[in-house]
């Protein structure tokens, strides 16, 4: 069992935190209660279950606490952190939806947390991930980083956006890196995604052919946009996967991000239009 309160989950060892799985006899009362209980699949021959731990009189151990799962996620490892971002998702979207989308009425938990089903109208209600296209626009040796306008310093990152209805990913593409940097692009080329669970998005990763460079930045989405060399980026790569970034230099995101692998595999020649 793994318990997150506040969507936080229990862990073990300060030195080096572990998620801290527990009995399901140690939850007992709170699944009589009422706690939303998610069963998240089989390892090792047993049952992986996740709770809400939310106003549980639980008493954690001296070596246990709570980390946020941003902080998290470096951390442990690729397996563990996957089943901890679907827990979170899951959890977060229990919260979420108590209510009925059709009729308003108070749903209920089925399926072993998988489903919010209406006593009422008996409308079921699944669990929903919302895609986000997360793209490089790249112009010869140059790409195109922001820096969003809601985040203090010099972070610079990948330009993103959700898909809208009616839309292909490739037209998601183009369209936010028109509307966000006023640069358009041609050719688009899918690369890898990333599950982010806050609160519940799919990063689908790609490069974006650039046919301008003139930048006219929307204000309401970016402080800054600009054209950073190969070189520079490389450098921004390894600072970043070293935790030593200056405030005052251009930065990325930290390896937990998927913009840091594509910035990264570009940069290094791995990935290519």
């Amino acid at each position: 069992m793994l318990a997150l309160r506040d969507l936080k989950p229990f862990t073990r060892g300060k030195a080096a935190p572990a998620l801290d799985w527990q009995p399901v006899a140690q939850w007992r009362d709170q699944i009589d209660a009422g706690a939303w209980l998610i069963f998240l699949g089989l390892g090792d021959g047993r049952a992986h279950f996740a709770i809400d731990a939310a106003g549980a009189n639980v008493a954690p151990d001296i070596d246990t606490e709570l980390i946020d799962v941003r902080a998290l996620a470096p951390a442990i490892a690729t397996g563990e952190a996957a089943i901890l971002a679907e827990a979170r998702s899951l959890l977060d979207w229990h919260a979420r939806h108590r209510f009925c989308a059709q009729c308003g009425s108070p749903t209920k938990v089925a399926s072993a947390g998988w489903v919010r089903r209406c006593p009422d109208c008996r409308a079921s209600h699944f669990p929903r991930t919302d895609p986000v296209v997360i793209m490089l626009a790249i112009h010869g040796d140059r790409a195109l980083l922001g820096r969003n306008r809601r985040r203090a310093g010099a972070r610079f990152s990948c330009l993103a956006g959700f898909v809208e209805p009616g839309e292909t990913l490739e037209e998601a593409v183009r369209r936010e890196v028109r509307e966000e940097s006023g640069v358009r692009c041609g050719r688009v080329r899918y690369l890898a995604a990333q599950p982010w669970p806050f609160p519940s998005s799919l990063m689908i990763g790609f490069l974006a052919e650039a046919l301008t460079e003139e930048i006219t930045v929307d204000p309401e989405e970016l402080a800054e946009a600009r054209w950073f060399h190969r070189d520079e980026i490389r450098e921004m790569v390894a600072r970043a996967a070293t935790s030593a970034d200056d405030p005052a230099q251009a930065s990325l995101p930290a390896p937990i991000a998927i913009a840091h692998h594509i910035c990264r595999r570009w940069a290094s020649g791995l990935d290519s239009l």
